[in-house]
């Protein structure tokens, strides 16, 4: 087992070592991550950590975090070691070392050869894109490593018939603090709840659900005392909005189609992972088990079906695989061991065969559009995003910035911030709640609010403002990266000036900065 966990970490990290070589050659040799967002977590892990504020800036709270356990424990190693950038990247990598070691555990009760270990653990890796979610700088690893940790001392239980209160009682620690990692676990907790019920465990569907939902629900009403919402404003405003004013047939169909029927991701995340699923269960059934045994020997498998589609419907499927891989990781450490006597598997049957090696074939696609979304990913936030810091920290320190990406600009700085979109400022949210884009009402307050309360100057995509850019906003100067874009809204953004006393030298200072050579900067008469 020893062999076999130094085998899969040495192989995983000299890969992950040849990324970061090649993202640290795109930026000046500037570690950068590949994701504005993880710039949020740190700049609201700083101000608690230093000012006691649950924000991204440290003037007010800002319910911005996804993740309010990873945020936490971000702070607390600011809090013990200082503040550093890279302190999400060796927390993750900590994360990835018990990733490998409980993969490897794991499938060392199914396969007895190193190399058969080593193989179901990378697979399963690079199956659920570690590597990308390792470098974004995000809670995802946490949230992958803690749904290892809970699928296998969920199936210890399991094959104890339920008997060994050891396993059970961490798999119910395992499930809280799930939740408090990425909101979507509910998801899994409703998969696990659904799937007991039918084996008539109601006691198993109480306890899944009072360990899951009771965290979130504290941590709600924490939230709720700042906001009046319970949960963080990314959730309010990305989530499933459901208009019930009517129609409802209608609206739920539109939101199948919409989400599942219609989207590329959902086929992207889910269609080999469900059709070898469904070959799995089949057979069983094929075998003529009775109903508690085929669900009892299929648990998982159903659980993380239920998973999929409720995640579909309620959040979403992206081309970044971060989103999904919680669920993917479901599914190869219910899969994989399924493959035991895959050589025999494969020479009978024509569809498995099908299946495994399309699966095998994605899974090598999907490994160059991740190493694509690595190193240019870096490269694009370091040079619009880390940019845009660079030129406010020098410039406007601790002005009132508008701004619709705000994870770098406000770690590095001190700005006081207004975010349009609605992740860092409060009172766009009702707004957002309700509407998907920029309308007149959304301008108007713009146009009042803002100078109202002594914004000087935005630096934001203008195509995000659906046209509605505020009337009172004076454009500056345009910033456009060269090459290609991997992870950004827009290669473009513009810098405006909101306080026209400050209209010249804003201009001036655009000019005066030394702006990375790929960033191409046009100053707008």
């Amino acid at each position: 087992m020893i062999k076999s966990f130094i085998t899969s970490a040495a192989i995983f990290f000299g890969m992950c070592l040849a990324y970061m070589l090649l993202m640290l050659s795109e930026t000046e040799s500037y570690f950068t991550y590949i994701l504005d967002d993880a710039y949020i977590h740190l700049a609201i892990a700083k101000n608690f950590a230093q000012h006691g504020v649950w924000g991204v800036t440290e003037y007010i709270f800002s319910s911005s975090s996804s993740s309010p356990a990873f945020t936490l424990i971000l702070s607390g190693l600011i809090y013990i070691f200082g503040n550093s950038e890279i302190i999400s990247l060796i927390f993750n990598f900590v994360c990835v070392l018990f990733i490998i070691y409980f993969l490897n555990t794991y499938y060392g009760q199914y396969y007895h050869k190193n190399k058969a270990i080593v193989a179901a653990t990378l697979f399963t890796m690079l199956f659920t894109s570690v590597h990308l979610l390792l470098f974004s700088g995000m809670e995802h690893v946490l949230q992958v490593m803690m749904i290892v940790i809970n699928i296998f001392l969920f199936e210890k239980w399991l094959r104890s018939e339920w008997k060994n209160s050891y396993y059970a009682g961490w798999f119910f620690v395992s499930l809280a603090v799930l939740g408090l990692i990425r909101f979507e676990s509910m998801f899994y907790f409703l998969g696990l709840s659904v799937v007991a019920v039918s084996l008539k465990k109601l006691k198993l569907t109480v306890q899944i659900l009072i360990f899951g939902f009771v965290p979130i629900v504290v941590f709600g009403y924490f939230t709720y005392q700042h906001t009046g919402y319970l949960f963080p404003n990314s959730v309010l405003i990305k989530g499933l909005r459901f208009d019930f004013s009517g129609n409802y047939f209608e609206q739920i169909l539109d939101i199948f189609l919409f989400k599942i029927v219609y989207n590329p991701y959902f086929y992207n995340a889910a269609l080999f992972p469900l059709l070898i699923s469904g070959w799995m269960i089949a057979k069983d059934v094929k075998q003529k088990l009775g109903f508690q045994e085929l669900i009892t020997k299929n648990f998982l498998l159903f659980a993380w079906i239920l998973t999929l589609f409720m995640h579909s419907i309620f959040s979403q499927l992206t081309n970044f695989y971060r989103y999904e891989a919680y669920i993917l990781t479901g599914f190869a450490m219910a899969l994989v061991p399924r493959f035991k006597n895959i050589a025999l598997g494969l020479k009978q049957n024509k569809l498995l065969t099908g299946l495994t090696f399309s699966s095998f074939a994605a899974l090598t696609l999907k490994i160059g559009i991740v190493s694509f979304l690595i190193v240019i990913g870096s490269k694009n936030i370091y040079e619009q995003q880390i940019q845009s810091a660079k030129f406010l920290k020098k410039y406007y320190e601790k002005s009132k910035v508008v701004a619709n990406d705000i994870g770098a600009i406000c770690y590095f700085t001190n700005i006081r911030l207004f975010d349009f979109v609605g992740l860092g400022s409060q009172e766009i949210v009702p707004f957002r709640m309700r509407k998907n884009e920029t309308d007149d009402e959304i301008e108007a307050f713009l146009n009042g609010y803002l100078p109202e309360n002594g914004y000087q100057l935005a630096i934001a995509y203008e195509e995000w403002l659906d046209g509605h850019v505020p009337e009172n906003w004076k454009k500056v100067a345009e910033l456009k990266i060269k090459g290609r874009s991997a992870v950004l809204g827009k290669k473009h953004l513009f810098i405006y000036a909101i306080d026209p006393d400050i209209y010249n030298s804003l201009k001036q200072n655009v000019k005066n900065f030394k702006w990375n050579k790929n960033v191409i900067v046009t100053i707008i008469d």
